[in-house]
């Protein structure tokens, strides 16, 4: 792996049973990135976490962690991974689950007094219960204990699901104000572009269980074009590299790649949320083999 990657798949693929819930995967993930990981649900998100944390191993092809295979060496110790579910022992209290984070990670790289601090800026009180704190405050806890493995790379599923408007802000200025701290590479899977669009400068997009698109955002965003105009139009903005494009009524609009504007037609760089959308709802290649899970 070189310097400056910190997470690569070649060719990965994940099978279970008859489906494929990854096929053929390629990534690179530069170090020092707030990456985004986004798709449907059964696009294979999920897997490809599992896959890079080393929860699970690849039917074919190679995952390389920090230089590390986590399929046969088990996850890399400068890797750290929340999955969505936050798996905290919530019968402890908060200070009980910060020694077991200190125990489990004795041989690492483990910062009792960064993790206290995390707490504490969280408004988490060490007596308490673990299954008493608000999703929110279980997920700053989940966080802290993640940091507090000073990972290089920290793997992030779903982290702020099931969480109110202010709570998914204060989690994701915690995360940011980290990384920017440490230089820690982030990669995180959200549902809501919202979240991700102010704060992540990579995109790897999964739809069926492929790579879609992978990229530095601002790269990717002046790549692309959006563009609106009428639906009787002569010109055709389908005669190109179309991602996608639809009519509705008098108007049609498409999303474009490395193409020139067909005249008629209005452009504009599209949002983050555009680009996601447009290849999302992107005419499927044909395929058989199997649907993602």
């Amino acid at each position: 792996m070189g310097e400056g990657v910190v997470l690569r798949f070649d060719g990965v693929g994940k099978r279970f049973r008859r489906r494929w819930a990854l096929r053929d995967c390629a990534l690179e993930l530069p170090r020092g990135r707030i990456a985004a990981l986004v798709g449907p649900n059964g696009a294979g998100k999920t897997t490809a976490f599992m896959l890079a944390s080393g929860l699970m191993r690849p039917t074919s092809g190679r995952v390389d962690v920090l230089g590390v295979d986590p399929g046969r060496s088990g996850m890399a110790a400068g890797a750290s991974f929340v999955a969505q579910d936050k798996p905290l022992y919530r019968a402890l209290r908060v200070d009980e689950m910060l020694r077991a984070g200190a125990v489990l990670n004795a041989r690492g790289r483990w910062d009792t007094p960064y993790v206290l601090r995390l707490v504490d800026e969280a408004g988490v009180g060490l007596g308490e219960r673990v299954g008493e704190l608000s999703p929110g405050q279980r997920a700053r806890v989940a966080l802290a204990l993640a940091l507090g493995r000073r990972p290089d790379l920290l793997l992030l599923d779903e982290p702020l699901a099931e969480l109110d408007p202010l709570a998914r802000k204060q989690v994701m200025a915690t995360l940011l104000a980290e990384a920017a701290e440490t230089g820690t590479t982030v990669l995180l899977s959200s549902h809501v572009i919202a979240d991700l669009e102010d704060s992540c400068d990579y995109l790897v997009l999964l739809r069926d269980g492929r790579v879609r698109l992978c990229g530095e955002v601002e790269e990717l965003l002046a790549a692309h074009r959006h563009l609106t105009g009428p639906a009787d139009s002569a010109a055709d903005p389908g005669a190109g590299h179309v991602v996608h494009r639809s009519t509705v009524g008098r108007q049609t609009t498409a999303l474009i790649r490395d193409t020139e504007v067909p005249p008629g037609f209005r452009a504009v760089t599209p949002t983050l949320d555009d680009l996601v959308l447009g290849y999302l709802q992107q005419e499927p290649a044909p395929t058989s083999t199997g649907s993602a899970a």
